[in-house]
């Protein structure tokens, strides 16, 4: 069986891995806990900001060392649809003084960090989850502009970006005198961002607490705004892609009935006829080609039919 496969025939995934940065007091932390039954793990000691009412229900891993992670990662988290990395610039620090102890890294040391980083990311694929890491945000030169980028070292932040579906900058904008906290995945000439799920470019984050700190809605923003039509739009995808190999299936069963040049000019009449989806035509006319070389059927330019080899 070939590995080349058309885009409707590939495997397609059902969790999100996303990245979250923003300047202190954003709420970075409350909005990554929106996401569906998250596990926070707590690298920079940052709950102890997040208002209890978005704790409710939470459960949290208090980071102390790598091998606090490496612990944790191996127990049962089938409770948990989420792992919720905060921040993912300490979560490196961590990395780097599991490595190097107190000096700082050096050259060679780098192939053994991003093994580990490479190591946390596989882990959390195979266990399905959704993973939402937060990050402060520091600035980038690019000639005469400042561009707001993820707080990380570059030689980690390339390698992290690629792992990513979606990269989202949270700001707080004045509009007409009236402050909103914003989310964009855009990126832009002043931010750095990706987008794989066609969200909209800007997106207004509610405002869930009243003047006193009580919750006045349920904090759901990324399972609600993000990660739902994320997965349908995957959804989408995978009844495309259940489609595809019900034609491919239907019109491989037609093909194998060819034994001769009368069932092949039978078969092209009705080649266009099949329920088409995606590139199944371009499949069906290429299973078609190798069936009639493989009769060794001769076609005429001329009467646009096939003949057998003997006549």
């Amino acid at each position: 069986m070939s590995l080349i496969k058309k885009s409707n025939e590939l495997v397609i995934p059902t969790t999100v891995k996303m990245m979250i940065y923003g300047q202190a007091g954003m709420g970075k932390t409350t909005v990554a806990l929106s996401a569906p039954k998250p596990l926070l793990l707590d690298f920079d000691n940052g709950v102890k900001r997040v208002n209890m009412a978005h704790l409710d229900g939470i459960d949290i891993v208090q980071v102390t060392s790598w091998q606090d992670v490496q612990q944790v990662l191996q127990e049962d988290l089938s409770a948990y649809q989420t792992i919720v990395v905060d921040t993912i610039g300490k979560m490196m620090d961590f990395i780097i003084s599991y490595k190097c102890g107190t000096r700082q890294p050096q050259i060679r040391d780098w192939g053994g960090i991003n093994a580990e980083f490479s190591w946390l990311t596989r882990t959390l694929s195979s266990l399905n989850k959704n993973v939402v890491f937060v990050a402060h945000r520091d600035t980038r030169k690019e000639g005469d502009d400042t561009v707001f980028i993820p707080a990380l070292r570059e030689k980690s932040y390339n390698s992290i970006v690629t792992e990513l579906d979606l990269l989202g900058y949270l700001e707080m904008r004045n509009e007409n005198g009236i402050q909103k906290r914003t989310i964009t995945f855009d990126p832009t000439s002043r931010n750095d961002g990706k987008n794989t799920c066609n969200l909209p470019g800007l997106m207004q984050v509610p405002t869930i607490l009243d003047r006193n700190g009580s919750p006045t809605a349920k904090n759901d923003f990324i399972t609600m705004q993000v990660i739902r039509p994320y997965l349908n739009m995957l959804q989408v995808k995978k009844e495309e892609a259940a489609k595809y190999d019900k034609v491919v299936e239907e019109i491989r069963d037609q093909i194998e009935m060819i034994t001769d040049a009368l069932s092949a000019n039978e078969f092209a009449k009705i080649i266009n006829n099949f329920d088409h989806v995606g590139s199944s035509l371009a499949k069906a006319r290429d299973m078609f080609g190798k069936k009639v070389k493989e009769l060794g059927l001769v076609y005429d330019k001329e009467t646009k039919t096939y003949a057998d080899a003997a006549a």
